[in-house]
């Protein structure tokens, strides 16, 4: 397999895991910053230049697209798409776990449980929304934020309304969240990749701060995910239409709440507590997806992609039939 990972850095951890991952599987590996291709659009004729090079033959694409190169990075991955290049990650299923309020529009609407979240816009409406989640404190989230930035805690309905309308003023869009008190500071992270939980761990947050992402000094213990924990994250995966992910889930009294879905999860926090080989299992799962997409009629057509393609195909249709009546025909 010619496998290609997209990653503005190949020294970081996880890059350089699953390029050591691949080359142990014997495949072919190459690392390419993503803002150095140039995409080329023309009728009918997709295609990519990488530097001033066409892009050379690959069979398959590892995206790791980081929040700051979240648009053309989703551009580039859509490029592949449609070239019809299997992607482990399409550019739609990214988009919908980048974007904190669609991805909570999906799961709910799946019946998957979440904290209690608002998207408010104005001054007056602050008072509803507080209501809603249950008061303060509350968090305040920027609707494109990865890594705990951009993700903050009021303590007062004061606090709340200050910070949003600073964020406002900024131009930013804000989410409204419930703070789940009896998390205290604690959640799971759970890695799941083809629909199966590979590897699991408890993150603790160091005294003083309300998240526990590692790189803020939260502490990480590998654990045995509870079933109806290792359900939800699988589920809530399935429902953004993404390959590869980490899954942040805080314990709510009624189960699991889905707090994050990440598409480029950090494989070093993980891989170090529990010891598993997360890499290779990507990699592993990467070989089963491309053979599977090579039996099918188009092969590295995403399902999600190809619905996409339909309804558009759909669309035209129906233009046609309307010329059609008019013409009397």
């Amino acid at each position: 397999m010619r496998l290609l990972v997209l990653s503005r850095n190949a020294g970081l951890y996880s890059t350089s895991r699953l390029v050591l991952a691949a080359r142990a599987r014997g495949h072919d590996v190459s690392v390419a910053d993503p803002l150095d291709f140039h995409i080329v659009i023309s009728r009918g004729r997709p295609a990519m230049f990488l530097g001033d090079r066409l892009l050379p033959p690959v069979d398959l694409v590892l995206p790791r697209i980081g929040a700051s190169i979240t648009n053309y990075g989703l551009a580039v991955v859509r490029q592949f798409d449609m070239m019809g290049i299997p992607v482990l990650n399409n550019a739609i299923a990214i988009a919908r776990s980048r974007d904190k309020l669609r991805a909570m529009q999906l799961l709910t609407k799946k019946d998957i449980d979440v904290p209690k979240t608002v998207c408010a816009r104005t001054p007056d409406s602050v008072d509803a929304a507080l209501d809603f989640i249950g008061g303060t404190p509350a968090i305040v989230k920027l609707q494109q934020g990865a890594q705990g930035i951009g993700t903050m805690i009021a303590e007062t309905p004061q606090a709340v309304t200050s910070l949003l309308e600073t964020l406002w003023a900024m131009g930013q869009d804000i989410i409204l969240q419930e703070y789940i008190a009896e998390s205290k500071g604690r959640d799971y992270r759970a890695i799941v990749v083809g629909g199966r939980v590979v590897a699991a761990m408890r993150r603790q947050a160091k005294k003083g701060e309300f998240r526990s992402n590692l790189h803020r000094g939260g502490l990480g213990v590998r654990v045995e995910l509870p079933k109806r924990y290792r359900l939800a994250a699988s589920a809530a995966v399935k429902v953004m239409g993404l390959e590869v992910a980490g899954v942040d889930m805080l314990e709510g009294r009624d189960g699991p709440k889905i707090l994050e879905i990440n598409s480029s999860p950090g494989l070093e926090g993980i891989e170090r507590t529990s010891g598993l080989d997360v890499a290779g299992a990507i990699i592993a799962h990467a070989e089963k997806f491309l053979a599977k997409r090579k039996k099918r009629r188009s092969p590295g057509r995403d399902a999600v992609v190809e619905a996409e393609q339909r309804a558009t195909r759909v669309r035209h249709d129906d233009h046609g039939a309307v010329r059609r009546l008019r013409a009397g025909g």
